[in-house]
């Protein structure tokens, strides 16, 4: 980890106080840019889901209708375990530990939120018990669901050596990817979808991403490639240790999830 320099700046409070009213207006600025951001998020059109995709879940087969509940609006996180994965990608599961704190708020706003992989369902539980989780998480390896929205690859989509990821062709690194998809239903049982966000687009669901952009030294990932290699399951930190940067996580899976945040 990286030590404060001795030739970072110390001033007096006056001198301190100056430069952090100055950022604040900044700050300000950047709070009203987010804000107008937010506002245009909610203007984009929407396109009606015509594909009746049904998931295996702890409940039985069910629709992504039914996946709702009495919601009008669902938030689904597409979580990287793929099939014959024995444990999630560390990046999702970082990302994924932040969830159920927020759940009841996000219910008493009408959101229904559910996490989609593609492994099977008999995959997903042990490791979900494993980390204690409790929001639902549901599987799609009966359907096209990830390939539709652009989080899982066909293998010949990888022999190619291109796959579209983030509105864009990217090199074919892996098998799955992360993303984040937002739904709504209406009165009469339409679903639209309205929202796709992947790579770093996800940080906004990373609170412990802000608490560390508060910290004294930041994320302190700018040595690190990818910058998200720190990233441990949370049963894999040591008891009382800061994890060694530059040691990386070796996953036990066949696919990597580097790619977590390789898009900048």
């Amino acid at each position: 980890m990286s030590t404060i320099t001795q030739d970072h700046p110390v001033v007096s409070q006056a001198e301190w106080l100056k430069a952090r009213k100055a950022l604040l207006a900044k700050e300000k600025a950047f709070t009203r840019q987010r804000d107008e951001l937010s506002r245009q998020r909610r203007e984009l059109p929407w396109v009606k889901v015509d594909k009746n995709y049904v998931f295996d879940t702890a409940d039985g087969p069910q629709s992504l209708s039914q996946l709702f509940g009495k919601k009008n609006q669902l938030i689904v996180y597409h979580f990287m375990l793929g099939p014959g994965w024995q444990e999630g990608c560390p990046g999702c599961s970082f990302l994924m530990d932040h969830a159920d704190g927020m759940l009841p708020h996000l219910n008493a706003r009408g959101v229904a939120f559910v996490a989609i992989s593609r492994g099977k369902l008999s995959e997903i539980a042990p490791f979900q018990k494993r980390m204690g989780w409790k929001f639902r998480w549901v599987s799609s390896s009966g359907n096209n669901f990830n390939f539709d929205y652009q989080v899982s690859f066909s293998q010949e989509q990888r022999d190619a050596g291109k796959v579209t990821y983030n509105y864009e062709a990217s090199e074919a690194t892996a098998d799955e990817l992360p993303g984040m998809s937002a739904f709504f239903k209406d009165a009469s049982g339409n679903i639209f979808h309205t929202y796709s966000t992947y790579a770093r687009g996800l940080e906004m669901l990373v609170g412990t991403y802000g608490y560390l952009d508060l910290a004294p030294m930041g994320r302190n990932e700018e040595d690190l490639t990818p910058p998200m290699s720190w990233i441990r399951h949370h049963d894999r930190y040591e008891a009382s240790a800061t994890v060694d940067a530059s040691a990386l996580y070796a996953n036990s899976q066949k696919s990597s999830c580097s790619s977590c945040e390789a898009e900048k």
